[in-house]
């Protein structure tokens, strides 16, 4: 029988559709620096938010069979429109505990809130899921919810466009974002990885009173309380090591990611799957 420290010392898998899943990775190393941490992008097939729900959730198997072979102990569906449509088959499918980004997001919400008023913006598979409208009802079925698809935040964060400053910014955040105002909402739930990119381009057109809700905070506390409940935490010597295996490298990947993690990345390999 394998000791539980050998087990505690399995690496934190974590998989998005491309890259805006390494907000969720930076805020799960940041809280846990000694934790072995292996990140999958199907960079080869984003984006996953236009694709069938079929369609997604048959990536989404490939990409976790690709991560458990990996010897992980814990896996983090970093994507919002994975967690919406294809979560409960693979918290079914897999013995290890499985986290989404949508209930932490939703949870937050519901505690935050104060006139049980609440939006929502993510890429339309994940709005048209209805995934976070049914986990906020769920835990509050009083609470109004407002959504609004904001399919353009994906490719304005991957090109870097992402400063407040930018008038392109600016206008599409504003033709997104101006309805939501109307609405007398005080929390706004981002809902996808992309978009805490665009914290300070949505403030501006939010305004200051209303909470943003950032789906990779929630997520990497959440990933924290589980790990300790289940006494999975490594707490041995820090390694932080991360390793990061991609479907395909396009050109500009390496600079974005550096745009999401503040620095360059190592231990980063092409694979097939």
């Amino acid at each position: 029988m394998a000791d539980s420290s050998d087990h505690n010392k399995k690496a934190i898998g974590i998989f998005d559709s491309g890259i805006g899943g390494l907000t969720v990775f930076k805020e799960i190393r940041r809280k846990l620096s000694n934790e072995k941490i292996v990140y999958l992008g199907d960079t080869a097939r984003v984006p996953y938010g236009i694709r069938s729900a079929q369609t997604v959730l048959r990536y989404s198997i490939a990409n976790a069979d690709f991560l458990l072979q990996q010897n992980i102990k814990l896996l983090v569906i970093a994507c919002n429109t994975v967690s919406a449509v294809a979560v409960d088959v693979l918290r079914e499918k897999y013995t290890i505990p499985v986290i989404d980004v949508v209930g932490p997001g939703a949870r937050r919400a519901v505690n935050i809130t104060k006139n049980k008023k609440v939006g929502i913006i993510g890429t339309e598979a994940t709005i048209k899921s209805s995934a976070y409208q049914n986990e906020i009802r769920r835990m509050c079925p009083d609470i109004e919810i407002f959504t609004q698809s904001c399919p353009l935040f994906v490719p304005l964060a991957e090109e870097g466009w992402c400063s407040s400053d930018d008038e392109v910014v600016r206008l599409v955040s504003r033709r997104y974002l101006e309805r939501m105002k109307d609405f007398d909402i005080d929390t706004l739930v981002l809902g996808c990885t992309h978009y805490p990119l665009l914290k300070d381009a949505i403030k501006m057109i939010m305004g200051k009173n209303i909470k943003l809700v950032d789906s990779a905070e929630e997520t990497a506390l959440e990933v924290t309380t589980l790990l300790n409940r289940k006494s999975l935490l490594y707490s041995g010597e820090a390694e932080n090591k991360s390793f990061f295996f991609l479907t395909d490298i396009p050109d500009r990947f390496i600079e974005t990611a550096r745009l999401f993690l503040g620095e360059g990345l190592e231990n980063v390999k092409l694979i097939d799957i």
